[in-house]
């Protein structure tokens, strides 16, 4: 274990203590953070938080409520420490002082596939398309965790494939470092009564659960029997009082149920405590563009996530529409990057081109590799942060980063030359989101501009 900082003990020690009463003195664990943060971003989001615990009938203590009274008192201390102390209040300036030192962006988040092996076959989904036998060694992901936690970076992802087909690693992992948060992108048919236990006594390991929809979506695209076998999952979990979620990728198909308040009140009805939206990208071999949602579809998602906010207690993500908090897409290292199980080092999860691999260089090596570079200067991509993404929404962006920094395909099926089809492919799409997009970007801010004025 690397030393600790005084003061990082001191409040960790502090925030043991005063969740032993954690309604008594959840203002009092705000005012404890206030004194540690550095970040000018974070003594803002402080402020916010510190209103909405000032009035009980808000959602969001309601919610704060909701996963502390159902969570198990281990899991609360462990996740507390490690995603608001160590991840956040420590974790950033410590990146941040990292990026200066080296010259490139040190991601908040890694996103590291432990296998490419899946149990299931997903309509559309791009894991048919990478070797099924790549694996990370125990050993790679362990050195990938150690050095980039001496980067600042104490929350890594984990995807595939299917990451649970290695849950005996994960649990390794998570008792190798438990000053560190893991989260597992997960079909959930692999959960079982042992490792909802032991993912209880590490404390720093979560799920996120992969959802279509209702049961009938999501078997359509997942197989027969999947839903159930999510829903048994879930209980399993709740049983042990561990925090997971949900992750729900929305199409043309499904956006009208899954954004619908009859599936988010089954999630909330479940134990689920935050949810990620993905909107569907078309990528892999066999690209299906019928499968993306409109977008018309999608100007209604990021329309229902604000109501969503307001009314339910429930901690909602868009990886898409969020582009306005998080100033633009937040990949190519600027906030996470993604390793897949043969070791490449890809921008992005969706982004399926590498200069890299992580089994030659180090965590901070791979940092300044010119395809990360070259995400980082161009970023954002577009002026109106409803439309982040260099592929879906700025497709020549991708193809300029690719060209320049020589990078190559990652998947099995691809040739370098198919990136140029790819983004003529979505250019017709790119331009009615960019309409819809501008329209809604103009109105937003023209408001804000009368209420400043």
């Amino acid at each position: 274990m690397p030393k600790v900082p005084m003061k990082q003990k001191a409040m960790t020690f502090a925030m043991h203590q005063l969740l032993k009463d954690p309604e008594k003195n959840l203002l009092r664990l705000v005012n404890l953070a206030d004194k540690f943060v550095i970040e000018e971003n974070h003594k803002e989001m402080i402020g916010s938080v510190r209103d909405f615990f000032q009035d009980k009938d808000n959602v969001w203590y309601q919610y704060a409520m909701r996963i502390l009274e159902d969570t198990n008192p281990h899991v609360v201390n462990t996740m507390a420490v490690n995603f608001f102390i160590n991840a956040n209040i420590f974790g950033v300036p410590k990146q941040n002082k990292t990026a200066e030192e080296i010259g490139a962006s040190v991601p908040w988040a890694i996103l590291m596939d432990p296998t490419s092996a899946c149990n299931l076959r997903c309509t559309g989904c791009w894991a048919n398309d990478y070797a099924k036998a790549d694996n990370l060694s125990y050993e790679t992901l362990s050195r990938i965790v150690r050095e980039g936690r001496e980067l600042g970076i104490y929350f890594y992802v984990l995807s595939g494939g299917e990451p649970l087909v290695r849950k005996d690693d994960i649990i390794k992992l998570a008792q190798e470092f438990p000053d560190v948060t893991f989260l597992a992108f997960t079909n959930g048919t692999l959960v079982d009564e042992k490792f909802a236990r032991q993912m209880r006594e590490c404390g720093n390991v979560s799920l996120a659960f992969s959802l279509e929809g209702f049961e009938e979506s999501t078997d359509a695209r997942r197989g027969e029997g999947t839903f159930q076998k999510v829903m048994h999952a879930m209980d399993l979990l709740n049983k042990e009082g561990v925090i997971y979620g949900c992750s729900t990728t929305y199409t043309s198909r499904n956006t009208e149920e899954v954004g619908s308040d009859e599936y988010i009140q089954m999630l909330i009805d479940k134990g689920v405590t935050y949810l990620w939206y993905f909107t569907f990208v078309p990528v892999g071999g066999e690209r299906d563009f019928s499968l993306m949602a409109s977008p018309e579809q999608r100007a209604w998602m990021a329309e229902r996530i604000g109501q969503m906010r307001k009314t339910l207690p429930l901690f909602v993500l868009d990886f898409w529409n969020d582009g306005e908090a998080s100033l633009g897409c937040i990949a190519g290292g600027r906030r996470y990057l993604h390793i897949n199980a043969a070791g490449e080092v890809e921008p992005c999860a969706f982004i399926h081109y590498a200069v890299d691999n992580i089994k030659d260089k180090s965590v901070q090596e791979v940092l300044t590799s010119p395809l990360m570079k070259g995400y980082q200067k161009r970023q954002p991509f577009n002026g109106n942060h409803l439309r982040p993404c260099p592929l879906i929404d700025n497709p020549q962006m991708l193809y300029d980063i690719v060209e320049e920094s020589g990078a190559h395909p990652t998947q099995i099926h691809e040739k370098p030359e198919d990136l140029g089809q790819l983004k003529d492919d979505l250019k017709e799409y790119s331009e009615n989101w960019g309409k819809l997009a501008d329209g809604i970007w103009n109105e937003r801010h023209s408001k804000e501009e009368e209420k400043v004025g």
